[in-house]
């Protein structure tokens, strides 16, 4: 069995994954920053989310649960004593993602070798702006996770929007990990009240009115350049576009 596992957030990762880096490889492909994520049984969690991926995208429950859940799976199912590292990014979808893996993590006691491999900076290009090169020196310098139960917390306030434990864990971890405050004010921000539509709507009306455009591909790239804490893709901006274009 593997001495060493690699959780990745999704599989532009694994395509670019350097083969110099060895050990088992886990894909997280999620995007758990959008839909239903309030089940805390695992089998009932993921049939909730098989349902809502199969009525929003192109995808069928059977897919998705081939797919998707037996890739969590095998967090839970590693046994042996071997070291696990977590390749997630700064943005709000591959942190919302994180602290869902660590919940899984936390679950076995006897992963106590855990690590965090981020790029060094914030980018809207993250992993996918590295070379291979650049990702094992990535690698190289991945951090110590002591205590995997404090970022499965920040799941657990998420999951059921206890904004004020969620900003408090953020704050508590600011010394050691910067890049949680970030990503949890960017979640916050982007939570409709009454007449306000959330942050990144705002910004969508923001560049169309700069732009003068509601064309989705311009709009996508600013949005993507301005926004990068968010860390969206194609079809999270096409929704936020739609919504744009009906308070115009």
């Amino acid at each position: 069995m593997p001495a060493e596992y690699h959780i990745l957030n999704g599989d532009a990762l694994k395509h670019q994954f350097p083969a110099a880096i060895k050990g088992g490889l886990i894909i997280a492909r999620e995007c758990l920053i959008e839909g239903p994520t309030q089940e805390v049984d695992f089998d009932r969690f993921f049939k909730k989310r098989a349902e809502f991926i199969a009525k929003t995208y192109a995808e069928t429950e059977e897919n998705y649960l081939k797919k998707v859940k037996s890739e969590f799976q095998k967090i839970l199912d590693i046994k042996e004593d071997c070291e696990i590292n977590l390749w997630f990014e700064h943005d709000l979808f591959c942190q919302v993602n994180f602290w869902f893996v660590s919940t899984l993590i936390a679950q076995n006691p006897h992963l106590n070798k855990v690590f965090l491999v981020m790029p060094n900076k914030l980018s809207q290009f993250g992993f996918g702006g590295l070379s291979k090169t650049e990702l094992i020196e990535a690698y190289k310098h991945r951090k110590s996770i002591n205590k995997i139960q404090d970022f499965a917390a920040l799941w657990l306030y998420y999951q059921n929007n206890d904004l004020e434990e969620l900003k408090l864990a953020a704050k508590n971890l600011q010394k050691e990990f910067p890049f949680l405050a970030p990503a949890v004010e960017a979640h916050i921000a982007r939570i409709p009240h009454k007449n306000d539509p959330g942050r990144p709507v705002k910004v969508i009306l923001e560049i169309m009115n700069k732009l003068k455009t509601e064309e989705f591909i311009p709009v996508f790239k600013e949005f993507s350049k301005r926004e990068s804490i968010y860390g969206f893709g194609d079809l999270q901006v096409k929704t936020l576009v739609e919504k744009a274009r009906k308070l115009r």
